[in-house]
């Protein structure tokens, strides 16, 4: 008899074992599942374009009163060439001898692709001997890390959140699109130049100028 009762006690917390275990099963998937859900309940576009900036240098050889030869004006021509410079590059010259002729130089060559000579040069790798300067590029790269993103494939959406690629299209069309990707972190400055400030002009003058017949009219002799 007590065989018996051993035997059944034994048997008997099996199904509640087996239920347990798929009871476990079950709310693992369910937070495996809600783990690959989306968690954006806002219309708010989480993907951001993000700015990065890469240098680039070119050593040339300078004259002892400042300025370079014929030889090295057409290299850093070719240069700027196969850089394809572009609205948005920033130029900067790295003289150790600070003359105002090597700057005009390099102006020269940079004219041709509509840049001008930034004020301070940005730190870079290696110092220069004397007799040489250093023209340095600083170009801006966007981009939209993550983006696309088809992760959340499962068509459950407990949180009546918003897709996880959501916005991705919108940040990498202005990631591509802006010229100069420095907009992207502080925009342009106001000059006043702008065009609404043109068309304000306009409408202020239009609403200033006084009416053609404010005047009285004039005495006409039929005489």
């Amino acid at each position: 008899m007590t065989h018996s009762q051993n035997r059944a006690g034994l048997r008997g917390p099996r199904p509640v074992r087996l239920a347990a275990s798929a009871l476990a099963l079950g709310l693992g998937l369910m937070l495996a599942g809600c783990g690959g859900m989306p968690t954006n309940r806002t219309l708010d576009n989480i993907h951001q374009p993000v700015v990065e900036h890469t240098n680039f240098t070119f050593d040339l050889t300078t004259q002892p009163e400042g300025g370079f030869d014929a030889v090295q004006a057409r290299r850093l021509g070719e240069w700027f060439g196969a850089l394809g410079l572009k609205y948005g590059d920033h130029l900067s010259v790295d003289d150790p001898a600070d003359t105002l002729a090597t700057r005009a130089a390099v102006e020269v060559v940079a004219a041709k692709y509509g840049l001008v000579v930034d004020g301070v040069a940005p730190v870079t790798e290696g110092a220069l001997p004397a007799g040489m300067a250093r023209v340095v590029i600083s170009r801006a790269f966007a981009s939209v890390p993550g983006c696309p993103d088809w992760t959340g494939r499962s068509d459950a959406n407990y949180r009546n959140a918003t897709s996880r690629n959501y916005g991705c299209a919108t940040s990498s069309n202005m990631a591509a699109m802006i010229a100069n990707k420095e907009d992207l972190i502080h925009g342009q400055d106001g000059t006043g130049n702008t065009v609404v400030a043109t068309n304000a002009k306009a409408i202020e003058a239009f609403r200033t100028k006084a009416p053609t017949g404010a005047a009285s009219l004039k005495q006409q002799s039929t005489n």
